[in-house]
């Protein structure tokens, strides 16, 4: 089992960044496949980002493909989310999430670990 801890939302106008963290607590952190998810108001939750166990591999909808950077640093038990050129589509609530894997999948329903969230607000 394992318990994770987002961090690093906030308000930030278009076209600017933010580092999104998820803190996970449990000595297996490393063996999970992790994945960042969001939700806006009136959505369903929908896939992100993912990254497998060793982060040798990485997969992002298309939506953010060349502005998101997903990576894991397994020794500190944290998974990141480096977000740039923000658009206000982009505003959610963001959640880390956790299967007991090591692939990657882009289905919420497949992640039995799930942080709280973090809400994330671009304005225009």
């Amino acid at each position: 089992q394992v318990q994770l801890v987002e961090s690093g939302g906030g308000l930030v106008q278009a076209g600017g960044s933010l580092r999104l963290s998820c803190a996970g607590a449990g000595r297996t952190f490393s063996t999970y496949a992790l994945a960042w998810f969001r939700q806006a108001p009136g959505k369903e939750r929908e896939f992100v980002a993912g990254i497998n166990r060793s982060a040798g591999m990485t997969y992002y909808t298309d939506s953010v493909k060349g502005r998101f950077t997903i990576s894991r640093d397994n020794a500190k038990n944290t998974m990141y989310l480096e977000m740039n050129s923000l658009k206000p589509e982009d505003a959610a609530v963001y959640y880390c999430a956790a299967r007991t894997t090591s692939s990657i999948n882009v289905q919420a329903s497949e992640y039995a670990y799930w942080g709280q969230g973090t809400q994330v607000t671009v304005s225009a």
